[in-house]
């Protein structure tokens, strides 16, 4: 038994649902597929026939609540003891998805990662950062993911039971921003909840423009800093925060404030063109991360 959940926000959710409905049938296993729309109020008509399916809800909020709240309320919501996390904007690559995914459940299994994949052509000029740090950052085999079996988890794609999930759920006191899935990873550590790393990934469809993932990425910062701040993650247990604590002092932060100020076009740039440079994007994450 198998619930299947996924939080939307303006988003056509109806081609991924219908690839899943359709391999969970054919996997002969009872489920149920549940997605909450947290109000955005657009794209409503088109993902209600959804509910026309079997054993499938669609169903959008009276009002917004947020990335950790909407995923706490599925696993409320959901009725079976298999939890299986997946975002809007992404497609299934494998036909045996779903059942990749049972094949890998065992009575110890707690948390599941599968993955991640990116489109192998180029996207346009306007999307190349987002693809290109995804690429590279993201999309990584097992090998590599087992490594760092905690930072290199993401919640767009990861299957958990729904015990483990009631012991540790999404953090609905941070703000609003990014970075509540190392909040979530970083957790299950100090829990000591194993994640569990296979190859079984989705394709990331959701490739913003390179402004707006500089914009998301610099509110990444925001909420890392924040996270350090508060004690809720150790500054050690990520790589920029870790830098940034080890460099902080009065005279870094002026040189890093005084680089943001005389740099910043030029970086930008650079990152928003046709050729960006993963370099000067952490270079300036770095500053950022002093400057607060």
């Amino acid at each position: 038994m198998i619930s299947i959940l996924i939080p939307t926000y303006n988003y056509d959710i109806t081609t991924l649902v219908r690839a899943l409905h359709k391999q969970v049938e054919a996997a002969n296993v009872v489920f149920e597929i549940i997605v909450f729309d947290d109000a955005s109020g657009k794209l409503i008509a088109e993902n209600d026939v959804l509910n026309s399916l079997s054993n499938t809800t669609f169903k959008p909020l009276s009002q917004n609540i947020g990335r950790s709240a909407i995923r706490n309320l599925l696993a409320d919501t959901a009725k079976y003891e298999n939890l299986l996390f997946l975002d809007a904007d992404t497609k299934v690559v494998r036909e045996d998805f779903i059942q990749k995914y049972l094949d890998a459940i065992t009575p110890s299994i707690q948390i599941i990662y599968g993955g991640i994949v990116y489109q192998k052509e180029p996207p346009a000029k306007d999307e190349l950062l987002r693809w290109i740090y995804g690429n590279k950052r993201e999309a990584l085999p097992v090998s590599e993911r087992e490594k760092q079996p905690y930072l290199r988890f993401l919640t767009l794609n990861f299957f958990i039971k729904k015990a483990v999930f009631k012991a540790h759920r999404f953090n609905e006191e941070i703000p609003n921003l990014r970075h509540e899935d190392t909040l979530f990873a970083l957790g299950a550590k100090k829990l000591a909840l194993e994640i569990k790393h296979i190859d079984n990934p989705v394709i990331h469809l959701g490739l913003e423009s390179s402004k707006v993932f500089l914009r998301k990425s610099m509110e990444s910062v925001e909420a890392l800093k924040l996270f350090v701040n508060e004690n809720l993650i150790l500054s050690e247990e990520t790589s920029l925060s870790k830098k940034g604590e080890q460099l902080k002092n009065p005279i870094t932060t002026m040189l890093a404030k005084a680089f943001l100020t005389f740099f910043k076009g030029p970086i930008e740039k650079n990152l928003i063109s046709s050729q960006p440079s993963l370099f000067w994007f952490d270079v300036y994450r770095l500053c950022y991360y002093l400057k607060l």
